[in-house]
């Protein structure tokens, strides 16, 4: 089984046993694959939690921005490409494409951290708090 993942197809991530095997064979399997599963959370939640300890709301909030502003730049250069009413450049479009390529990283960063803090290898940014009324 495969499941969409933006615009691909990406193989399962859970346990599928084929129709015809042992259903020794496949508690056997599938016990060896939940342990590789913890194995793999155990090393995620340390290296990752510790790596990017300094994580919080604000960097989320920096990095949805420049993917923000990195989109913009991308659909702003593709539109200057076409003013002249002339197909663009090779040369236009590569630096179009170069636009492209930084937000669809920015994008695939922005995801893996939403991912991390889904998956617990991260915890989950506290919201910043609102300033204390003065008049209350």
């Amino acid at each position: 089984m495969s499941r969409v993942v933006g615009t691909r197809r990406a193989p399962s991530d859970h346990f599928e046993p084929e129709e015809d095997s042992d259903p020794k064979a496949q508690r056997l399997l599938r016990g060896a694959l939940e342990q590789i599963d913890v194995t793999a959370y155990a090393a995620n939640k340390k290296l990752l939690g510790s790596a990017l300890a300094g994580v919080d709301i604000e960097a989320f909030q920096r990095m949805a921005q420049a993917t923000a502003m990195a989109r913009a730049r991308w659909i702003v250069g593709a539109l200057a490409t076409t003013e002249n009413g002339q197909p663009p450049s090779g040369h236009q479009i590569e630096a179009v494409a170069q636009l492209r390529a930084a937000f669809e990283e920015l994008t695939a960063a922005y995801e893996g951290m939403r991912r991390m803090v889904e998956r617990g290898y991260l915890v989950a940014p506290a919201p910043p708090t609102p300033p204390a009324d003065p008049v209350g």
